[in-house]
């Protein structure tokens, strides 16, 4: 099994990596007026009535006024909150508007899904660094991140992972690869970021004091491609 020492990369303990278009290749298309009509249809046996068109409309507008409401620099919503708002409004029955935003986060998350696979470079360069203690940094929505992560295996190669929706702030906030750090018990300087974002990624861990890679130039160093 190589190691980061082998390659000349001295002093790493652990590891920072991305999540989506780093470990799991992924395509969604939130804007398509079919992903609205098929989470439409969906509420429909929930007990929700709006229509696709107007379920577009509201989300965004609730997403936008989440988001601009918020002093943090880069702000991050809770997408199950806003479809606890959608259902809450809509509903023709008593709901359990809590369980439901969830629900409809996933249905809505599963309607815009386009592309969804592990990269299997990125599994290959997992398996060259299992020695190592690993955790995830994704700008992404527990409510389904979470879910995707153990459906392709990756939930569990990790001691922990951090999802921007749990924070109300996402990368590149350095906050969040503060608290990464805290996880590992390491100090920056003692860890090394991987990712497929320079402005997300690799120049906030940089500005830290981690090393930091992209996650082409990890795959070519461990020959992974």
């Amino acid at each position: 099994m190589a190691k980061l020492e082998e390659k000349g990369i001295v002093g790493i303990k652990g590891l920072i990596f991305d999540l989506y278009n780093t470990l799991i290749e992924i395509r969604t298309d939130e804007d398509s007026n079919s992903t609205y009509e098929q989470v439409s249809k969906w509420l429909i046996y929930q007990g929700v009535r709006i229509p696709a068109g107007d379920l577009k409309i509201e989300y965004k507008r609730l997403v936008e006024e989440d988001l601009g409401g918020r002093w943090e620099k880069y702000p991050e919503v809770r997408v199950e909150q806003v479809f606890r708002k959608i259902c809450k409004s809509h509903a023709l029955w008593e709901i359990d508007e809590n369980r439901l935003g969830a629900e409809a986060s996933r249905a809505f998350r599963a309607a815009s899904l386009r592309r969804f696979q592990a990269f299997p470079q990125s599994l290959r360069l997992l398996k060259e660094l299992q020695s190592y203690p690993k955790v995830i940094v994704s700008n992404g929505q527990r409510v389904f991140s979470e879910a995707e992560t153990r459906y392709l295996g990756l939930y569990d190669q990790f001691s922990h992972i951090i999802f921007s929706s749990d924070f109300g702030h996402k990368k590149p906030d350095p906050r969040i690869f503060l608290e990464a750090a805290k996880l590992l018990g390491l100090e920056p300087e003692e860890i090394m970021c991987i990712g497929d974002n320079f402005d997300n990624d690799v120049i906030p861990a940089s500005r830290l004091g981690m090393r930091a890679m992209h996650i082409e130039e990890a795959w070519k160093l461990f020959g992974v491609i």
